[in-house]
């Protein structure tokens, strides 16, 4: 079977930090689809660590290889954006049935309003529970010698991480 258009997929999200369940959703999406646009949201339900810009900046150092992903920010709705960005699926990463419930919400507003399909990746077993807010939650308590969060997130943003709790003190 052969499609007959591009398929152009989106990962929405505010990886704030960016995460190792992440980037893996994001090489296993650009080997899913034509094209892969991992688009920077802001969530105002959410305290940002890090900029839109630095977040983008963070993409696209770690995604530089990946031939077929590029990345931007955008602000409103994920739905304008995918729009914009000339998408036509959505991926969302599912790490248990918490974020199942929370995603096929949007998944279905997201297929009723603006015709955009949602594909759910499940995260893999090692990513399963990495969370940037429980990150930034590590990280903003202190306590803990960051140097540990190796195993979830990315050496770049862990020395990002460390520079702006330098900052903070």
């Amino acid at each position: 079977m052969t499609l007959e258009h591009e398929t152009i997929a989106v990962f929405p999200g505010t990886f704030d930090p960016v995460t190792l369940g992440h980037l893996d959703l994001i090489h296993r999406s650009a080997r899913l689809f034509n094209r892969v646009v991992v688009g920077v949201g802001h969530n105002p339900e959410k305290s940002e660590m890090f900029s839109p810009a630095e977040r983008v900046e963070m993409l696209r150092e770690l995604v530089d290889a990946l031939g077929n992903v590029s990345v931007d920010s955008y602000a409103g709705l994920t739905m304008r954006f995918v729009e914009k960005a000339g998408g036509n699926v959505i991926v969302r990463g599912i790490r248990d049935g918490s974020d199942l419930r929370d995603e096929l919400q949007f998944a279905n507003a997201n297929l009723i309003v603006g015709d955009l399909e949602t594909v759910f990746l499940m995260t893999s077993e090692q990513h399963a529970l990495t969370s940037s807010t429980l990150i930034k939650q590590i990280v903003e308590l202190g306590g803990v010698d960051t140097k540990r969060l190796r195993n979830l997130i990315p050496d770049s943003v862990l020395k990002r991480l460390e520079s702006r709790l330098r900052q903070t003190r």
